[in-house]
């Protein structure tokens, strides 16, 4: 995992917040044009929202925030106080905004805490085993949610989806990209759970041993280098007392339940909506993160717009494109902002101003 200032800085700088904008206002932008249905009248349906419903919602950014700097305080406090946290969070969710999700920030995400103090294998743990536990709530929930909505998952639309030249289904096309996503997903988790809490020296040899193969020899030594790297993250975590498990999953599940009521509050302020709608929408939110976590895109920008409509447009009617910009202004937006806010006086702080070492 490279730890190079200069690659680091690449993907830490603010300019780059405008090719994930322009990504997602390119699709709102096509969505607004390829649907007859859309007209300008659809944006001012903003002036109908319940301001009591879209308060809560905003309120949602924050409870997001304070859930993650909460838990990597938790992982790291010997380490971390509180302030050291939560710039470790802004600047981690801006480099996840500006690169692919496929990809993620993890590499930042370290590089930010070695810079806080955090010695290298107690970096790569936290950093690998938040992705774990994060990922394991789409492993878990997504079948389930599958197994228990009784086919009400996808949606019923009568218009087939047109994207540049091509002509599918909308039902078809979101469930091969799910089980696709979901697969990769799955093990991704599955392999890194087994080298982390399991056989991490195993799992170095298997890396080794796949790179004696011809075409692969070129990327022995990074072979080697992250069979190290998930040594170091094991030894981290052995030893955690029930306590420690129990109360990072339950904040995890915090998180994403924190993330996905922020949607059901913006719809909820457009259109009414029973429990049993609530908890439909939820589970749908579940299944469009699984696809979303494998877009090319940075911070799945444009590809949640594109999808949004999909999941959403039999609740929402008109609203949807409203209810569409919205929940990325919301959800996505402001760790941009916040991140090209933050990033200079991080930089003053670990680069220009002597710390006291940790203890």
């Amino acid at each position: 995992m490279s730890q190079d200032p200069g690659k680091i800085f690449k993907t830490l700088n603010p300019n780059k917040i405008w090719i994930p904008v322009l990504f997602g206002l390119g699709i709102v932008v096509y969505l607004f044009y390829s649907d007859p249905d859309v007209s300008v009248e659809n944006l001012t349906l903003i002036l109908n929202a319940r301001p009591g419903m879209f308060s809560l919602a905003l309120l949602m950014i924050l409870a997001r925030a304070v859930l993650y700097i909460y838990r990597i305080r938790v992982l790291a406090k010997e380490h971390l106080d509180w302030t050291s946290s939560i710039y470790v969070i802004i600047l981690w969710e801006f480099a996840s905004a500006v690169t692919p999700s496929v990809v993620g920030g993890t590499a930042v995400a370290v590089f930010i805490l070695l810079k806080e103090g955090v010695s290298l294998g107690k970096s790569l743990a936290l950093v690998m085993f938040t992705a774990i536990m994060d990922n394991l709530i789409f492993v878990v929930f997504a079948p389930l949610v599958f197994f228990f909505a009784e086919g009400q998952i996808i949606p019923e639309s009568t218009r087939p989806l047109e994207f540049l030249r091509w002509t599918f289904s909308p039902q078809t096309g979101i469930q091969v990209l799910f089980w696709i996503s979901y697969l990769l997903i799955a093990l991704y988790t599955l392999i890194m759970s087994y080298a982390l809490f399991l056989r991490p020296r195993a799992f170095k040899w298997v890396l080794l041993k796949m790179t004696t193969i011809k075409f692969l020899r070129r990327w022995r030594l990074h072979a080697y280098e992250h069979g190290n790297e998930i040594i170091w993250a094991s030894s981290q975590l052995k030893g955690k007392r029930l306590i420690f498990w129990v109360t990072i999953s339950a904040v995890t599940v915090l998180i994403w339940a924190v993330r996905y009521f922020q949607l059901n509050l913006i719809i909820a302020s457009f259109v009414d909506l029973p429990m049993t709608d609530h908890l439909l929408i939820f589970a749908r939110q579940i299944i469009l993160w699984v696809i979303m976590l494998v877009s090319p895109t940075p911070g799945s920008s444009g590809t949640a717009e594109f999808f949004f409509p999909l999941f959403f447009e039999d609740y929402l009617g008109p609203y949807t494109l409203i209810a569409n910009i919205s929940w990325r202004a919301l959800s996505f937006y402001p760790y941009l902002l916040l991140g090209a806010i933050f990033l200079p006086r991080w930089i003053r702080k670990v680069f220009f101003v002597k710390q006291p070492e940790n203890s």
